[in-house]
This record gives C-alpha cells, sequence and structure tokens, in this order.
C-alpha cells in the first residue's frame, strides 16, 4: 500500500469519527436524527399489529395487503423504487396453508388397571397444529423417537429399531450434541417432517413447554404435524413412568437415542386449505449514495414483516415479532429521507417476508440483489426490538472498527447495554442469516426485553415500549450513516 493509499484511508477514518468525538452532531444529521420521535414508529408497530392485517401471513390477503401499505409510506418519503416495473414489491413464491379447524383428544393408558382414560385436549394450550399441516382425520398411537433424528452417517439413529409407520412420532427439537455443527441439518424442521413421513409416520408432534405457533415448514400431503405441551406429553410417557424433563435430560446426558412405542393414543382432527400458488412480497426501497463510485454499494436496514397469521380463530399479532422491527426500519428511512447530504454509498430499506416460514424473503433477495447494485455492503438486522429499556447488538466478527462506531453513535443515545461477535449462523437465527453466508458484513440489533408471549396471541402492541423503538432507530440511524459514509 503506498503513502497516498495510507493517507486517504486515515483521513477517512477521521471524517467518520470526528464529529463524534468532538460531541456534536453534524448539522446534517440532526434533522433526520430529531425526527425520530417514540410515537412515530411505535404507531407504525400498531398499525402492523392491528387485526387488520390478520398477522401478516406471507403469501396472505392480510401480509400483501400490509406491504402495500408499506410500499404506500415509502412512495410518500420519496425512497427509490427498486424498479419501474417491480417499483416497491419485490415478489416471489410463497405457498401458506391456513388452520381452520383442529381437535385433539388424548386417550391415556393407565397403567395401575390397564384402562383407559379420555382426556380433551384444547387447541393453543395444550396443542396446536403446525402452520402447514395437512387436512386430515387418525385415531393413532405414539412412537418416541428422541429428537426425531436419522443421521447414520453421524453414528446417530433415533428411528432404529422403530416402526412408526400409521403412528405419530413425539420428538423434542434439537440436537444429541449441542454445538456440533455436524447435526445442524438434521435441526431444520422441512428435514425432520420429511424423515417422519419417509418413514410412515402420520405426523410429528414436538414436545415444547406450551404451545407455539410455527409455519416454518412445507405441506405434506396426509401429514399432519403439532405441537404439544410438556404437560400433555407427561401424561402420554405415565404409562412408562417417565417425564420430558428426564428424557430430555438423558438424550443430552448420555448424547444416543432412547426411543421407544407407547401404547396411549390420539385422535387428532385438522382442517386446513393449502395455497400452494401465492405470493409474498418484500418491501423494498432505497436512497441512492453520494458518490459517484461507491453508490452502487449498499448498506441494508432489514426487518421481517410476516409473523404467523390467523388460525382457527387465534390472532397471531406479532408486536414484537416483528412489527416492532419493521416499524424502527420504517422510522429510520423516514429519517433518512430528510437528509440533505446522503452518505457516499446506498442505504436500503427492506421489509422481509417469509421470515418464519424460514428466512424465505431474505433468501430471495439475497439471490436477487437489484442490478443497479454490485454489492450489500453491509447488513443491519432488527427483529424483537419492542420491549426492554436497552439495546444489544450483533456484529460479524471481521467488522474492523463496527464497534467502535456504534459505541460512538450512543453517546447520543445511551441505549446500548452489550455486544458480541457472530461467527456463525445456524438453524436458529434471522434475515440477516443469507446475508453473512454471502460474505456481506452484518450486525443485529434486538431489545433487551423480557420477550414474552413469543409465537403467542399475547404478543400484541401492549408489550411495545415507544422509547425503546426510538432508541433503537437512533442508534442505528447514526452508526449507519457514518458506516455507509465511510
Amino acid at each position: 500500500m503506498n503513502k497516498k493509499i495510507i493517507s486517504l484511508v486515515i483521513l477517512s477514518i477521521f471524517s467518520l469519527t470526528s464529529l463524534i468525538f468532538a460531541g456534536e452532531m453534524d448539522k446534517n444529521l440532526k434533522k433526520g436524527f430529531d425526527s425520530i420521535q417514540p410515537m412515530d414508529p411505535y404507531n407504525y408497530c400498531k398499525k402492523l399489529a392491528s387485526p387488520e392485517f390478520a398477522g401478516r401471513f406471507t403469501g396472505h390477503e392480510g401480509y400483501t395487503s400490509a406491504a402495500k401499505w408499506a410500499a404506500g409510506k415509502f412512495k410518500q418519503w420519496e425512497l427509490k423504487p427498486i424498479s419501474k416495473g417491480e417499483g416497491y414489491l419485490q415478489a416471489y413464491p410463497s405457498p401458506y396453508t391456513l388452520i381452520d379447524k383442529a381437535e385433539m383428544t388424548l386417550f391415556q393408558f393407565q397403567n395401575e388397571d390397564e384402562t383407559i382414560a379420555e382426556i380433551p385436549l384444547k387447541a393453543g394450550a395444550d396443542f396446536l397444529p403446525m402452520l402447514y399441516s395437512d387436512s386430515g382425520s387418525n385415531k393413532a398411537g405414539f412412537v418416541f423417537a428422541g429428537w426425531g433424528i436419522c443421521a447414520p452417517e453421524l453414528g446417530y439413529d433415533d428411528y432404529a429399531g422403530l416402526d412408526v409407520s400409521g403412528k405419530f412420532v413425539l420428538c423434542f427439537r434439537g440436537t444429541p450434541e449441542r454445538g456440533n455443527t455436524d447435526f445442524e441439518k438434521h435441526d431444520h424442521h422441512r428435514r425432520r417432517m420429511s424423515t417422519a413421513k419417509e418413514k410412515g409416520a402420520l405426523g410429528i408432534f414436538y414436545i415444547y413447554p406450551e404451545p407455539i405457533a410455527n409455519p416454518n415448514g412445507d405441506w405434506i400431503e396426509n401429514f399432519t404435524p403439532a405441537i404439544i405441551s410438556e404437560k400433555t406429553a407427561n401424561k402420554i410417557f405415565e404409562e412408562k413412568k417417565y417425564n420430558s424433563a428426564d428424557l430430555k435430560k438423558a438424550l443430552s446426558t448420555y448424547k444416543r437415542p432412547l426411543s421407544f412405542s407407547l401404547k396411549s393414543e390420539i385422535n387428532f382432527e385438522v382442517q386446513s386449505r393449502h395455497f400452494p400458488d401465492a405470493t409474498g412480497y418484500n418491501i423494498v426501497g432505497y436512497v441512492e449514495g453520494s458518490d459517484p463510485k461507491l453508490k452502487h454499494e449498499c448498506l441494508v436496514y432489514g426487518g421481517h414483516f410476516d409473523h404467523c397469521g390467523l388460525h382457527i380463530g387465534m390472532l397471531f399479532a406479532g408486536a414484537n415479532d416483528n412489527a416492532s422491527g419493521s416499524a424502527v426500519v420504517m422510522e429510520i428511512a423516514e429519517a433518512f429521507s430528510k437528509l440533505k447530504k446522503k452518505p457516499k454509498r446506498s442505504v436500503m430499506f427492506i421489509l422481509f417476508g417469509g421470515e418464519e416460514m424460514g428466512l424465505m424473503g431474505s433468501t430471495y433477495f439475497v439471490e436477487h440483489v437489484p442490478s443497479q447494485f454490485k454489492k450489500v455492503d453491509t447488513m443491519f438486522n432488527f427483529d424483537m426490538v419492542g420491549p426492554g429499556d436497552g439495546t444489544s447488538c450483533g456484529f460479524s466478527a471481521n467488522a474492523v472498527g463496527f464497534k467502535e462506531n456504534l459505541e460512538k453513535a450512543d453517546q447520543f443515545v445511551k441505549t446500548l447495554r452489550s455486544t458480541w461477535e457472530i461467527k456463525h449462523v445456524g438453524v436458529r437465527s434471522s434475515d440477516y442469516a443469507p446475508f453473512f453466508l454471502s460474505g456481506t458484513m452484518c450486525a443485529s440489533f434486538y431489545s433487551n426485553g423480557p420477550h414474552l408471549h413469543y409465537h403467542k396471541t399475547g404478543d400484541t402492541i401492549y408489550r411495545i415500549n415507544p422509547d425503546m423503538l426510538a432508541d433503537i432507530s437512533r442508534i442505528a440511524f447514526i452508526s449507519g450513516f457514518y458506516w455507509a459514509d465511510r
């Protein structure tokens, strides 16, 4: 590197930090910063979490209506659309399923006198169908298959010696060795479901502490998966004098299969409608960078726009997850629209569809970046940022200078509570993952919670702190501007 290039690098770093070091905000930024007020993102969040949009289930008309509303805001703020043809809506295939009815009755085998007790179970409290279940009505027995993993190449098979044909498979979500990345592909819902179906099972019943809504999977004909509560599972395990906690502990401790058949049975009826040809949308707008060369690179502010929809009369509004993150992206977009001087790189604002279905929208975007951009330089992600009184942020381990940039921006906000380095993304991730895997530098923002009612009907606007939304908007606005301007 010659002396001229070294001098330019030093000058760039100085320009990035000097105004923040001075303790005074650049006048160009102040108008945008001052426009970020708590009730603005709160009202966006409230609108998105309202019954009007039916839980923003990607592909459903409620989601599409919400997407058009958000696109109208982007247009109002004079963001540039991704193209004349697409406007602000980037379309992609998004099949979805609606659950209209679900009933479950447990026929519990009681060992003492070998009688059967008939126990009606309540949707939402005791069980919930997976939100991609086919219609079906079956009375059948159970097999317990540990983690539900068949991985002979790793010397592990929960199905070894089991006949699951015509039965329901009970299992936990997880792997025999936490942190062992060799098992990651087997921990995807889609992999676990297809394995059970191939072996002849009627469906998988995950055992969770409590049932939650989950649309992360594929519709499979004649397959009716569900989530049941630990309390319900414990009733099933009584005939063996086991309970869920002891079984899970044994699987984690000994790291070997612990599978068996049961005599209890379940009657499970689901009525659903599958829509294989539906369309989802990413909502995308941007402000163009000021540098003739660097404007073809972009910094992305993104958050998932979708949640879990409306099923069997239950509205999953998703105020925190993730109307909150969407509201923050929108608030930052509006603040950028007020800037007279734009940063060197372009800044893009994306509300992703299909995150709850498995990062569908963000994956599609990474594979179809608009042609005017040669590179996505950085991605800022916002997911579950509504409750609490402080901000946490993870960022790519190789992001030299990013932590310092973030801390300097926080001088004006005082919200940053913790940071960490992102070195790996597994199966439980957010929309930054496809960007990270493509080599893009990423940062992901969260509030410190508590994040109550995750994927439940209680995730409503009443969980959201307006000041929390404003604080995350402010620190991300400042740090993002300077990062895009470096």
